[in-house]
């Protein structure tokens, strides 16, 4: 990393990235019916006489939420075996620390080859940011879906007119900050998108993250039982868990986080670079393999069949029904109702173009609001091209893409999305991050 200050680097995001996390049990709750995996049988093989992969294996992580399904559906509906990736296995992690922590020691130390992540992880783990300083270099593959995420607030704050817009409600929070106990927001790693989008949320309706509420991190599955418990007032994270809270009667959803910003990138493929250099044809066919897998899962025709998939005690663990409403983009939020599909998860395609490709700018968004909240130095925004470069593999998807035939139009022919649009009027050009920063009000930076 050139002028780029390390120590300050790791001083301004490695304290509270690696603080412990709670631990949370991802079993099956106790009321839930036991499920078996519904798999299909390996495809007719894809693979080309000399493009066999130097192996047949690798070690996948994820969380149990649906940016998680096209790594499970690659396995389950076989696409992985199509491509020549016969052995794969994807393991569950009890938390995003435990696939931080696991990514670092690699599969030959009983750890994970590659992972769903959230954004900016790669970087911190390449930085070794997050990892004790023992420097990680990654790669992003693909983006794994749009979508699909909520911010869920606990029932007692019902008819207090918390909504998708939160302008004119900065009082309330500080109110409740008045009578000795602030607002305490959720999310399920430091630094990372779950945190982005609550403080985003609060920040445009004048709410200071940092001073009108009290933030902490909270793993995935214990999300409900913290809420019924009344130890949160908010939870920002992944189907189905926000649905859950909701069915269950213990809070409400005030905003869909596809309704502050339309198609926004959510979740990662992300691998080890020793790993993917090592194995270059493997990695493709692991691309190939998830990529068929997320074209699968956007058609709709195919939603039932994922929740019944996703519910299984081997991967989530919940009741069918939690899942398949929100697939379908009809979502109870407590208050009122959304059915809309271009609200929902999606995986290939969205309004936008593609959702699988790993654009830059999206990466270099989630950079630069680091930068916004104090989470990385400014100097990060000059060296932001190189960090990009060094990580962002979007060549490898390409190569990939036209290796499946997809259509030419189908394969985004510039790393930048162009000047994206928030829910609140704010523009992101990612040729000048800069002026992002500067239209913003509340920030550190």
């Amino acid at each position: 990393m050139t002028s780029l200050s390390r120590r300050h680097f790791i001083t301004t995001v490695g304290i509270a990235a690696t603080i412990p996390l709670l631990k949370g049990c991802l079993g099956n709750p106790p009321d839930e019916p036991s499920q078996s995996v519904k798999t299909t049988a390996p495809q007719t093989s894809a693979v080309k006489p000399g493009e066999e992969p130097e192996v047949t294996t690798a070690k996948l992580g994820y969380l149990p939420i649906v940016e998680a399904a096209p790594l499970i559906v690659a396995l389950a509906k076989g696409f992985f075996a199509k491509h020549g990736m016969t052995d794969i296995k994807i393991e569950k992690q009890a938390n995003w620390g435990s696939a931080r922590d696991n990514i670092k020691i690699g599969s030959q130390g009983g750890g994970l080859d590659g992972s769903q992540w959230q954004m900016p992880m790669p970087y911190l783990i390449s930085e070794g940011i997050i990892t004790d300083k023992a420097k990680v270099p990654m790669y992003i593959l693909c983006q794994l879906n749009t979508q699909g995420n909520a911010i869920a607030v606990a029932s007692k704050h019902k008819g207090k007119g918390l909504g998708v817009n939160l302008t004119g409600k900065a009082s309330y929070f500080k109110e409740i900050a008045a009578s000795g106990t602030r607002f305490k927001a959720a999310y399920t790693f430091p630094k990372a998108n779950q945190e982005f989008w609550i403080r985003y949320w609060l920040a445009a309706g004048g709410i200071d993250p940092d001073l009108d509420v009290e933030l902490l991190t909270v793993p995935t599955a214990q999300t409900v039982a913290d809420m019924k418990r009344g130890a949160m007032d908010a939870f920002s994270t992944g189907d189905p868990w926000p649905n859950r809270i909701v069915s269950e009667g213990f809070g409400f959803s005030p905003v869909l986080t596809a309704e502050m910003w339309k198609a926004h990138p959510e979740e990662y493929l992300g691998m080890r670079k020793d790993w993917v250099d090592r194995y270059p044809l493997a990695a493709q066919a692991i691309l190939k393999g998830v990529m068929e897998a997320q074209q699968w899962c956007d058609n709709f025709d195919n939603r039932k069949e994922l929740a019944s998939i996703l519910a299984t005690r081997e991967y989530f663990g919940v009741k069918e029904e939690v899942l398949l409403e929100p697939l379908m983009g009809k979502y109870d939020l407590g208050e009122r109702k959304v059915d809309d599909k271009s609200l929902a998860v999606l995986y290939w395609k969205d309004s936008k173009g593609s959702v699988s490709y790993p654009y830059k700018s999206h990466d270099l968004w989630f950079l630069t609001e680091s930068v916004r909240w104090g989470f990385l130095p400014k100097e990060t925004l000059a060296n932001a091209k190189q960090l990009i470069d060094g990580v962002n593999r979007e060549d490898l998807w390409k190569k990939a893409a036209q290796s499946l035939g997809v259509a030419a139009a189908d394969i985004p022919t510039n790393t930048s999305r162009g000047v994206e649009k928030f829910f609140d009027g704010i523009e992101f050009n990612p040729d000048n991050p800069q002026a992002y920063l500067d239209s913003l009000k509340i920030k550190k930076a």
